[in-house]
């Protein structure tokens, strides 16, 4: 039998799946070593990296057009929290071997689709075989003006700190999608136990907001291992602390009724991970601005509470401190 070339059979799932992908001009259609990317004058490039490998960041079983574009989400987060404007992506995906051309297929289908929705085009990358889990791991660049990125190290005290969309339902729908069976302990309605299912598949990266950030915001990080340790990372790199109350925090309907049902379920809400919204800070002048800017943009945001001078972050409830055994998520 003659030897399978590996290659031609690579170099045409690149040119059928991903080459529509690569619209900019300097990804030379995937047919070269390199892509080149020109940032407009006097701005910054801003590059971050994610990746995904199914059983750590996502159930094998979860749709192929899902996994694409929440490994493709989960960087724009980042740009959209150090208020960038998207310009392009690598992806290396790593594939079992077992692996259906459907399957390239419809990953690809969910990837393009927001890599043109979020005007963030494939840019190159590799395919490969693996022995083990399927992974796909992505860098994202972006741009800044020159000197402005946010970063998480310049939170003031006085400032206020807010928080983008609703926090916890992704951590809620993971433990949903673990046990089937919680969502009749929490007393979940069909249409409650959906959208907390949906927002841990599908992440709704806060890009329509990255120039209100850019504008407003003095500290700011996206918050994919939880509000509690990503503010208190932010509260770390800026050397200051932060008291925000629980009460303020916002949650969905279908979370508030999953905590009516289990008052316990306030620590994954707050330090479960894949929320994927902004928590930042803003000098309070600058705050009637930011929230005039984030309705225009159709995004909601809510201020939770007030970096002050100190160490470390407090998350308060009725008055009294909460401590978390696991306060924020960790892949090890």
């Amino acid at each position: 039998m003659p030897a399978r070339d590996e290659t031609s059979t690579e170099q045409r799932l690149i040119a059928r799946y991903f080459r529509p992908l690569a619209t900019a001009p300097g990804a030379f259609g995937l047919e070269d070593d390199a892509a080149i990317v020109t940032p407009p004058p006097d701005c910054d490039l801003v590059l971050t990296t994610d990746g995904v490998i199914a059983g750590v960041h996502f159930f094998p079983d979860d749709p192929p057009q899902a996994i694409g574009r929440k490994a493709l989400r989960m960087n724009l987060s980042d740009l959209a929290a150090k208020g960038a404007k998207p310009l392009g992506f690598l992806m290396s995906i790593a594939l079992p071997a077992a692996t259906d051309e459907a399957w390239i297929a419809a990953f690809a289908a969910g990837l393009g689709d927001d890599a043109a929705h979020y005007g963030c085009p494939l840019l190159g990358g590799d395919t490969d075989h693996t022995p083990g889990p399927l992974s796909v791991s992505i860098a994202a660049f972006g741009v800044v003006p020159h000197g402005a990125m946010v970063r998480r190290a310049t939170a003031k005290a006085g400032d206020s700190v807010v928080v983008t969309g609703t926090v916890g339902d992704a951590a809620l729908g993971v433990l949903l999608r673990r046990d089937a069976g919680l969502a009749k302990r929490w007393r979940l309605s069909e249409t409650f136990s959906a959208d907390l299912n949906d927002r841990y598949l599908l992440p709704q990266p806060r890009n329509a907001l990255a120039a209100a950030v850019l504008t407003h915001g003095s500290a700011a990080m996206d918050v994919s291992d939880g509000l509690a340790g990503d503010l208190a990372k932010l509260c770390r790199a800026s050397s200051v602390a932060a008291e925000i109350d629980v009460a303020r925090v916002p949650l969905s309907d279908a979370a508030r009724a999953a905590l009516a049902a289990d008052p316990a379920l306030i620590e994954p809400i707050l330090s479960g991970g894949d929320d994927y919204e902004i928590v930042l800070t803003i000098a309070p002048p600058k705050l009637g601005a930011f929230r005039a800017a984030a309705k225009k943009a159709g995004v909601a945001v809510t201020e939770i509470g007030r970096v002050t001078a100190g160490q470390g972050a407090r998350i308060v409830h009725d008055g009294k401190a909460l401590s978390f055994a696991r306060p924020s998520y960790s892949h090890f």
